[in-house]
Order: C-alpha cells, then sequence, then structure tokens
C-alpha cells in the first residue's frame, strides 16, 4: 500500500525537524546532545528560560498539537502544569534523563497520530479554531525548530557550544 504524498510530507517534516538528519544543521534532538544537567539549568539572566524549560515546553506543545488531533481531553499531560514549567526541580542526571524522555515519548505519541491521519482529512480542523491537521502539524516541526535555535544559542552563551 501506498502512502499519501501529503501525509509522507508531514511525517518528514516533523521527523527532520525533531531527530532525523537535517541539512539546516541541529534539530531540536540533536540540539540537546551532550547537553549536561548543569548546562541545561543555567539561565542567562534572572527572568530568562533556561535548556531544560525549553526541552518540556517543547514536550507540552507536542502533548497540545497530538491532543488537538486526536480530540482527547486537557489534562493528560505527564507533568503538572502547561506551556512554561519551571525546571530543574532537581538538577540531577536522573531528572535530566526523564525529562529527555518525556519529550522522545511525547514526539513518538505524536507522530503516531500522524501517521494514523486518514489524507484526505489534513486540511480539516483540527480540534484548535480555525487551524487544520496539516497546519497544526506543519507548525510542530517550526516550533521543534525555533527552540532548537534557542538551545544553539544559550548553550554559546554559557561558554558550552
Amino acid at each position: 500500500m501506498t502512502r499519501d504524498s501529503g501525509l509522507d510530507q508531514l511525517l518528514f517534516l516533523i521527523d527532520t525537524a525533531y531527530d532525523h538528519a537535517s541539512w539546516h544543521g541541529s534539530n531540536l534532538r540533536g540540539s540537546l546532545r551532550g547537553v549536561t544537567p548543569a548546562a541545561a539549568s543555567w539561565r542567562p539572566g534572572p527572568g530568562r528560560h533556561n535548556i531544560w524549560e525549553l526541552l518540556v515546553h517543547a514536550a507540552y506543545w507536542k502533548y497540545v498539537a497530538w491532543r488537538r488531533l486526536t480530540g482527547a481531553k486537557r489534562g493528560s499531560f505527564e507533568l503538572g502544569g502547561s506551556n512554561w514549567l519551571s525546571r530543574p526541580v532537581t538538577a540531577t542526571a536522573r531528572a535530566w534523563a526523564e525529562d529527555l524522555a518525556l519529550l522522545d515519548r511525547t514526539h513518538a505519541t505524536l507522530r503516531e497520530a500522524v501517521s494514523a491521519l486518514a489524507p484526505n482529512t489534513l486540511d480539516r480542523p483540527s480540534a484548535q479554531k480555525g487551524v487544520s491537521r496539516r497546519a497544526l502539524v506543519t507548525g510542530v516541526a517550526a516550533h521543534d525548530l525555533y527552540h532548537a535555535g534557542q538551545i544553539q544559542l544559550l548553550k554559546r552563551l554559557a561558554g558550552r557550544g
């Protein structure tokens, strides 16, 4: 069975923005490679987000996109809170690894939902008013790349990248 090229393109976009080889440089997962808990928790200034918070923020919005594609109810994100969660709770290697695993799980769950879409429904509305399923998924890819760039900048500012 041949897949629909529109669906293949969406999967390609979210995969290359997340963890597959990309022509543009680091994708989201690549930007996190080798980051230590200390580097992840470094803040460029008071009230500014750190790498760790960007990671959890990206996981949260992958969850939101999944929810909007599937019609799932709010409140099932693995961590308490929404959007910008303060991180780290404890700056340990274990806590960092757990949040990296959370990001991987939310990406895999979202990817499964995208893969299960019927190709003829891509331009139908998602649960977000005025946003098609296609626009929602391409937005996830753009969001991943936006934050990958921020992470690369934070690593350089901290003298770690």
